[in-house]
């Protein structure tokens, strides 16, 4: 006869929970560490591991939980070293009371392929996610808005954190920066983006890691680095971004006014089209000229770092008038496809007008 599921009514979620550390300020990781009293199945071979792990899996005994293996050492120190394993079961299972075995777990200890013990399973910070952390730290009232989203830019995690989770900063920062292992620095904006910049840069504190904000990023295929406390760059941004430059053609010319450090403009140029790219911020015109050479699109990308206004006025009559002095690039075609035949006659270059910066541009 199989053991009732009534005597399975345990809540695993709250076995497997992280110990309660409410209010902690000040990250203390050893309070995190925690014991689970459950039980265990020795196998007498470890070539039955597989056979019993299904069984027990269906027999619905063995503990199944996220990022934990039902597959451990031997508790006893020198069996582990000799390799031998055991299957870690649900503390419903009770050694001392076969009444809570299934016919699986009785039919091998009885067939002596299987001894079921005492078991304890150890836990630490390293186990639970950040959520999981921030639920037992924070007051009950805070649950419902755990800082869980951010925006990063390379190794930087940048917070817009409500008044009410300002108390816990911190642990906050510290916490996402051992559960994300790309971020090293976590900040936190202080003041609202626009209201008092005018190149939409923002006043931060750090509240993780080292005040290092030179960040590199990929984005449709180009490398970008700047100081990301010095100019624009928001990576929710990047689809729209491609959605632009998919509409344009090779050998079109694109006028980006507000260009940034270029996440438009150069990956743009890297297509074929020639953009103006324009910046009144000195500190952006500076990334977008590293970018526009590091990523090789020189020739079609032009830096300007001009007044925005301006910039309109001027940027379709000086196309027209470079096209009428016949300036051009030359646009190269596509490499054939190595499985396509070989073509009849030497692909054809193009030319579109490519207009050059005035001498007051830069």
């Amino acid at each position: 006869m199989e053991p009732a599921k009534a005597t399975e009514q345990i809540d695993m979620a709250a076995l497997f929970r992280a110990p309660a550390a409410r209010a902690m300020k000040s990250l203390d990781k050893s309070l995190f560490f925690k014991v689970l009293p459950t039980s265990a199945a020795l196998v007498s071979q470890n070539t039955l591991l597989s056979r019993y792990r299904k069984a027990l899996e269906k027999s619905e005994e063995l503990i199944q939980v996220e990022k934990f293996s039902p597959i451990a050492p031997h508790p006893d120190p020198e069996a582990a070293k000799a390799g031998k394993k055991c299957l870690v079961l649900k503390p419903s299972v009770d050694p001392a009371s076969p009444e809570t075995w299934s016919s699986v777990l009785r039919k091998g200890s009885e067939d002596g392929e299987l001894e079921i013990i005492p078991y304890k399973a150890d836990f630490d910070y390293t186990y639970w996610r950040y959520l999981d952390i921030m639920k037992s730290i924070l007051p009950e009232e805070l649950h419902d808005e755990i800082p869980s989203g951010f925006n990063t830019a390379g190794h930087v995690a940048h917070l817009n954190l409500r008044e009410q989770y300002l108390p816990y900063k911190e642990v906050i920062g510290q916490i996402i920066i051992d559960k994300n292992p790309a971020v090293k620095t976590v900040i936190n904006k202080i003041d609202d983006v626009g209201t008092a910049n005018e190149f939409r840069t923002f006043n931060y504190e750090v509240l993780a890691g080292p005040d290092d904000l030179v960040v590199e990023v990929t984005e449709a295929d180009c490398v970008f680095k700047f100081d990301y406390s010095k100019v624009y760059w928001n990576s929710k941004l990047s689809n729209e971004h491609q959605r632009l430059i998919d509409i344009f053609k090779p050998g079109e010319v694109v006028a980006d006014v507000m260009a940034g450090i270029g996440p438009f403009a150069v990956p743009a140029g890297k297509k074929g089209v020639f953009v103006w790219a324009n910046d009144k911020n000195p500190e952006s015109f500076k990334y977008l000229e590293t970018a526009i050479a590091r990523n090789k699109v020189s020739e079609f990308v032009r830096p300007f770092n001009h007044d925005g206004h301006s910039f309109i006025r001027d940027a379709a009559d000086s196309v027209l008038e470079a096209s009428k002095r016949k300036e051009h690039a030359v646009i190269k075609p596509p490499k054939p496809s190595r499985k396509a035949p070989p073509p009849k006659s030497p692909p054809k270059t193009s030319s579109s007008p490519c207009p050059q910066p005035s001498p007051t541009s830069s």
